[in-house]
Order: C-alpha cells, then structure tokens, then sequence
C-alpha cells in the first residue's frame, strides 16, 4: 500500500469519526449563508431563512422564521413581508414582517405588519398594522391601524385607527378614529372620531365626534358632537352638540347645549343651558331657548326662558318663569306693561 492511499483511508477514517461524534458542521444553503453548527440554529452569516441563535446578514429576503439575535445593516427587501422576527432585531433598519421583542434601528425600525415589545428608531418607527409596547421615534412614530403602550414621537405620533395608552408627540399626536389615554402634542392633538382621556395640545385640542375628560388646548379644545369632562381652551371651548362637565375659554365657551359650569373671558352661548355661567362681556341664550341656573355678565342676553338668576349690569329675558334678574338695567318682554324695564329687580308678574 503506498504512502498516497495510507493518506486516504486515514482521511476517511478521521471524517468519519467526526460525523459520528458530532463535530461542528458548516452549511452553505444554496449559496445564502453560513451557518454554524446547523442549518437551524447557533451562528448564521447571510440570509438564512428558519434561523434560531445569532444572526448576521447585510438585507433580509423571503426570510421565514428567525428567533434570537438579528443583526442587518439594512432595511429588509419588499418580498420580506411575511417574516417572523423575535428577540433582539439591531441595525440601521432593522425590519420584518411581525416582530416581537426589542428593535433598535440608527435611522428606524419598522414592520410591514405587526410591531410588538420595546420599538426604538433614533429617526423613526413605524409597522403597516399594529404598534404595542414601548414605541420611540426620533422624529416620529406610526401605525397604519393601532397603537397602544407608551408611544413617543419627537416630531409626531399618530395611529390610522386607535391610539391608546400615554402618547406625547413633539408637533403633534392623533389617530384617525379614537384616542384613549394620555395624549399630549407641542401642538396639538386629536382624534378623528372620539377621545377619552387627558389630552393636551399646545395649540389645540379636538375630536371629530366625542371628547370626554380632562382637555387643555393652548388655543382651543372642541369636540364636533359632545365634549364632557374639564376643558380648558386659551381662546375658546366648543362642541357641535352638548358640554357637559366645567368648561374655560379665555375668550369664550359655547354649544347648542351646555350642562355644568362654563366660564369665559369675553361670553358663553348656547340655546339651551343649564348650570352656572359667567362671562366677561355677555352670557347669550339663543331664541327660543333657556337658560336654568346662575348667570353673571355684564350683559345677560336670554332670548327666551329664565329659570333661576341672573346678575348683570343690563338684563334681558323675553320671558322669566321662576326667575329673578338684578342689575341695573332689567328687562323681562312678555311682562305687563309698566313692569317689562325695572331697575336693581325684575321677575315674572
């Protein structure tokens, strides 16, 4: 036997006693990556598709399943939208298809679908469905559907559907449908149909449909049919249909129909309201309504019913039905005549 063959039996001999004992394997998965000691888990450099362990690779792509640490330098391709990325995801855009656990991107971090667990994105985040957890962008952060958890914007947040949980948006934060929580916007925030809460919004706060809670608008808050709670708007205060609650508008507060307390720096209006009013200029009372409580102004305009008080310099009710008006100007219209302009006193006779 030569010395080649010697060489080559011996050669079998040590190959084959390493696959019986179980040696570290290398695979090279047509061409797409490295993995050590399996094609399933441990070590994996390239774009292993079902991968369990530490992961490296440049762009993923029709990638399934990886569970670990994914480590990719950039954001993944299109075709990558069903994948299923757990654990820790690190890179410039670290992405996939749902993702649960922590993603940290330098420029962003985003899922085509579902985004669950602490999301950071020093530029921004985002996921085409759901956001739920510990959600942080650098300039902003977004969901096409919900998000819910702590979500933090430096230029903005806001969610197609709902936004739930403490949110603070640097310019601004909203959701298209309903807002829960504390939501706080440099400028404003808001919700497309209702929001409850506590909302604060440096310039204004709103909801298309209803708010209910505690809302600070810096200009404004408003709902477009109910608004209950306290609200506090710099300039005004308003809904489409009812106040309930305590309302402050620094030059006004009104709404078809109020319950409660409403102050306002200049007036207070609405044609049906009950409660306790106080303006700086006037409280209005449009025709044909009423108004039942406490009303102080300077002009207390009540194109209808009184039922309770008013105090003012000048007084005007068309009618009082269990009523008192003090001022000294008070002027009840359907009185008998003699009695419709008294001075300090008036009520119905």
């Amino acid at each position: 036997m030569s010395k080649i063959d010697i060489l080559k039996r011996a050669g079998r001999t040590v190959l084959a006693a390493g696959l019986a004992f179980g040696f570290p394997q290398t695979h090279v998965a047509f061409g797409q990556s490295i993995d050590v000691p399996s094609h399933k888990w441990g070590l994996s450099v390239g774009n292993s598709k079902d991968f369990t362990g530490l992961r490296f690779n440049f762009r993923d792509s029709r990638v399934r399943r990886i569970t670990g640490v994914n480590v990719t330098l950039w954001q993944p391709r299109k075709d990558n939208k069903d994948s299923v990325v757990k654990g820790l995801s690190l890179g410039l855009m670290p992405g996939g298809g749902t993702m649960t656990g922590v993603q940290l991107g330098l420029l962003g971090a985003g899922a085509d679908k579902n985004m669950t667990g602490l999301n950071i994105g020093l530029i921004g985040g985002g996921a085409g469905e759901d956001i739920t957890g510990i959600n942080v962008g650098g300039l902003g952060m977004g969901a096409g559907e919900n998000m819910t958890g702590l979500n933090i914007g430096g230029a903005g947040v806001g969610a197609g559907e709902n936004l739930a949980g403490i949110t603070i948006g640097g310019l601004g934060a909203g959701a298209g449908k309903n807002v829960t929580g504390l939501c706080i916007g440099g400028l404003g925030a808001g919700a497309g149909d209702n929001f409850k809460g506590i909302a604060v919004g440096g310039l204004g706060v709103g909801a298309g449909k209803n708010m209910t809670g505690l809302v600070f608008g810096g200009l404004g808050a408003g709902a477009g049919e109910k608004l209950s709670g306290l609200a506090l708007g710099g300039l005004g205060v308003g809904a489409g249909e009812l106040i309930r609650g305590v309302v402050i508008g620094g030059l006004g507060a009104g709404a078809p129909e109020i319950r409660g307390v409403a102050l306002g720096g200049i007036g207070v209006g609405g044609k049906s309201l009950k409660g306790a009013f106080v303006a700086g200029a006037m409280v209005r009372v449009e025709k044909s309504g009423r108004l039942s409580g406490f009303a102080a102004s300077p002009f207390n305009h009540i194109r209808g019913t009184l039922n309770g008080l008013a105090v003012g310099i000048v007084n005007y009710a068309w009618s009082v039905e269990r009523g008192v008006q003090i001022g000294v100007v008070n002027i009840i219209r359907d009185n008998p005549k003699g009695l419709r302009i008294l001075p300090v006193f008036n009520t119905a006779f």
